[in-house]
């Protein structure tokens, strides 16, 4: 390896498998430039490491949702489905890419479709909560009613109580943004708050009153004026702080984070704390995600990477 490429890897840098290892081996292999026989290799690849996540329902939903991303813009999901039409991942994976088409340009252009597919997936295994997880984020694209939508969310949480995508699809949902109000925002964290076991934070949603307090805190950077200019002051507040405490206490042990997701925690953690102006305690998250950086929260100032290497510069001298 030349010294010009060990020093590229050596900095800031977008991964969207986070520490998944595995994973972010078939991301790139869908991300090559496309050649004859590519596509069924491809195919077998994602089908491999989806399979491979067993009933660990929080890696196969990290696994589904970086692989569909990087599928958008291919014909992979479709050629899967036709490859093995009586799949619940092949399914499941069509509809999620299909999701994800319809974030990038505003609305699906067959939700019906896409919601029957989940709703096949679902009736094929009917212990995964994958299915509904993205029949959720269908809907809260299509901004439905919270009754459907509540509907859905109760079929995760009878399959697995802790599921994050699931968790932070209806903090999207419920936002002021979008379907709610800021106070069914913090219904939702206090319900999840208050179910979390006493002896560990390691669960996945264990992020979601953090990632409320960054959205509150942008919300109201967002309004301008005074509002912006005081929006620091936010995080010297009961709940915010609390909030910031509880992570600062657990997040930081070794090895307590061990979802599939804890390298996004901690550049929340990271990310809060440097807004908060606690930049001492900022530099231990730093240290603990290394280089890895997620588009979310960072790139809300701006390129995310930039942003990141700014801070990591600023509090680790």
């Amino acid at each position: 390896m030349s010294i010009f490429r060990m020093f590229r890897n050596s900095g800031p840098r977008l991964a969207p498998e986070l520490d998944d290892s595995n994973l972010g081996r078939v991301r790139k292999q869908l991300e090559s430039p496309s050649m004859p026989g590519l596509i069924d290799i491809q195919v077998d690849q994602i089908e491999r490491v989806l399979q491979d996540a067993g009933t660990d329902w929080d890696r196969r939903a990290h696994r589904f949702s970086v692989l569909a991303e990087s599928a958008a813009g291919s014909g992979i999901a479709r050629s899967w489905l036709r490859r093995r039409p009586h799949s619940a991942d092949a399914m499941v994976f069509q509809a999620w890419v299909e999701l994800v088409r319809g974030r990038l340009t505003g609305g699906m252009e067959d939700a019906r479709s896409a919601a029957d597919d989940c709703r096949r997936a679902a009736e094929l295994a009917p212990d995964d909560p994958t299915p509904w997880v993205v029949l959720l984020g269908i809907l809260r694209l299509l901004r439905c009613e919270q009754q459907d939508v509540f509907k859905v969310w109760q079929e995760v949480m009878a399959r697995d109580t802790w599921h994050r995508e699931a968790h932070f699809q209806m903090l999207g949902y419920l936002s002021p943004e979008e379907c709610g109000t800021r106070s069914q925002v913090l219904e939702l964290v206090d319900s999840v708050r208050s179910r979390i076991p006493p002896a560990t934070s390691a669960v996945p949603a264990v992020g979601l009153e953090l990632a409320a307090a960054i959205d509150h805190h942008h919300r109201t950077v967002a309004r301008g004026g005074v509002d912006a200019l005081l929006a620091r002051r936010q995080w010297a507040n009961p709940r915010a702080e609390s909030a910031l405490e509880r992570a600062l206490a657990n997040w930081t042990k070794p090895g307590h984070l061990r979802h599939a997701a804890a390298l996004a925690d901690l550049n929340m953690l990271a990310y809060a704390l440097v807004q908060a102006n606690r930049l001492p305690e900022a530099a231990e998250a730093l240290r603990m995600v290394g280089s890895t950086v997620t588009p979310w929260p960072w790139r809300l100032d701006g390129d995310p990477v930039q942003r990141f290497a700014y801070w990591q510069a600023q509090v680790l001298r």
